[in-house]
């Protein structure tokens, strides 16, 4: 199994109740439903209100590296990504467990 960690970072003045937050935060609750290769999933904003904290999180899973290049490449993931785009960063952390 692969471990697929994403932490989002809202870009300076976007707040969570932005309208384009909201569609993107709804695009990604979805995908858990959506693409078949993933075995866990879950999102959500974080409850840190530390300085080096980020916003939102994803933390999810697929069988192996194939998957997550199925999961990567799915049209509902690729949409929800072009969203976030447009208001956010992340750094990401993929791993075998």
């Amino acid at each position: 199994m692969i471990r697929h960690l994403v932490l989002f970072k809202l870009n300076e003045g976007v707040e969570r109740d932005d309208p384009r937050v909201v569609a993107g935060v709804q695009a990604f609750e979805k995908l858990g439903e959506l693409i078949p290769d993933l075995r866990f999933w879950e999102c959500a904003w974080n409850i840190s209100d530390r300085p080096i904290a980020h916003d939102f999180a994803i933390n999810s899973a697929v069988e192996d590296l194939d998957a997550l290049q199925r999961y990567l490449e799915h049209p509902a993931h690729q949409a929800g990504v072009a969203q976030w785009r447009e208001f956010a960063t992340w750094v990401i952390a993929d791993y075998p467990f």
